[in-house]
């Protein structure tokens, strides 16, 4: 249903962008010392490894940065485009706008429902 190369391509061109955005984080607000532990070409495991250690792991860019690891890992396995909750096919047009979306539209609003409280809690 999905070609492997195609979704291969698009989740390397997320991860490309999304090691800007973390540099250009860096960058503006951490010691060079911090900045050296890092770059374009360190593995992604160890780019998520190493988020935490800079108090990093409550941010937008960790959890892209887990969606994408997660999306490579059901990419291997064969598993990519099925919801991670009821393992139904996503929606195309969700997978479209995020490849890295792990719910289905029914599993993700009945996520977001059941984590509000957790949500608010948070802020």
């Amino acid at each position: 249903m999905h070609n492997t190369q195609d979704i291969q391509q698009k989740l390397q061109h997320l991860e490309l962008i999304l090691r800007h955005e973390l540099m250009l984080l860096i960058k503006d607000s951490l010691k060079a010392t911090e900045v050296a532990h890092i770059s374009m070409e360190t593995p992604l495991g160890k780019v998520i490894d190493y988020l935490p250690q800079v108090k990093l792991i409550n941010t937008d860019i960790f959890t892209k940065f887990m969606k994408l690891d997660a999306a490579y890992c059901q990419l291997e396995l064969g598993l990519y485009g099925l919801c991670s909750d009821c393992e139904i096919d996503i929606e195309p047009p969700r997978l479209i706008d995020d490849p890295t979306e792990q719910r289905c539209t029914g599993c993700e609003q009945k996520f977001r429902r059941e984590h509000r409280h957790e949500l608010r809690l948070n802020h």
